[in-house]
C-alpha cells in the first residue's frame, strides 16, 4: 500500500522546469550593460576618540570619501551617520543635532574644542 502511494506521488511530479518566469527578452537587459558601475562604498579612512573641553569622550570614524563619518557619543551608544555637503565642510547629522568640523588631531564638536589622545 504504501509503494502505491509512493509511486503515484512520483507519477505526479513533473519534471520539466517551471518556465513562468522565464523571458528571453529582458527589456532592461541593454539598459544595465551600458550602466556606470556604482559608486564604491566608502571605508574608515581614520578612528579617532576625543576628549573635549568639558572633559567628555566621543569617537568618531572618518570615512575615505572625505565627505561622511560616523560619530558615537559613548563607545557602545549607537552610531550617528554624519555628512558633508563637500570634502572640507562641517559634517552634520540628518537632524542638525551633531556637527563635526574638521577631521585631524584637533575638531570641533558642536562648537566645543576636541583633541586626540
Amino acid at each position: 500500500m504504501a509503494l502505491c502511494a509512493s509511486l503515484l506521488t512520483l507519477a505526479a511530479c513533473n519534471s520539466e522546469p517551471d518556465s513562468s518566469n522565464m523571458s528571453a527578452d529582458d527589456p532592461t537587459a541593454e539598459e544595465l550593460a551600458n550602466a556606470a558601475p556604482p559608486p564604491a562604498v566608502p571605508m574608515i579612512k581614520a578612528s579617532h576618540t576625543y576628549r573635549c573641553k568639558d572633559n567628555s569622550l566621543i569617537f568618531v570614524d572618518f570615512m575615505t570619501d572625505d565627505k561622511t563619518a560616523n560619530f558615537r557619543s559613548a563607545k557602545d551608544a549607537p552610531v550617528v551617520h554624519l555628512a558633508a555637503p563637500e570634502a572640507g565642510e562641517p559634517f552634520v547629522s540628518a537632524d542638525g543635532a551633531t556637527t563635526i568640523t574638521g577631521s585631524g588631531d584637533e575638531i570641533s564638536y558642536n562648537g566645543q574644542a576636541c583633541k586626540t589622545g
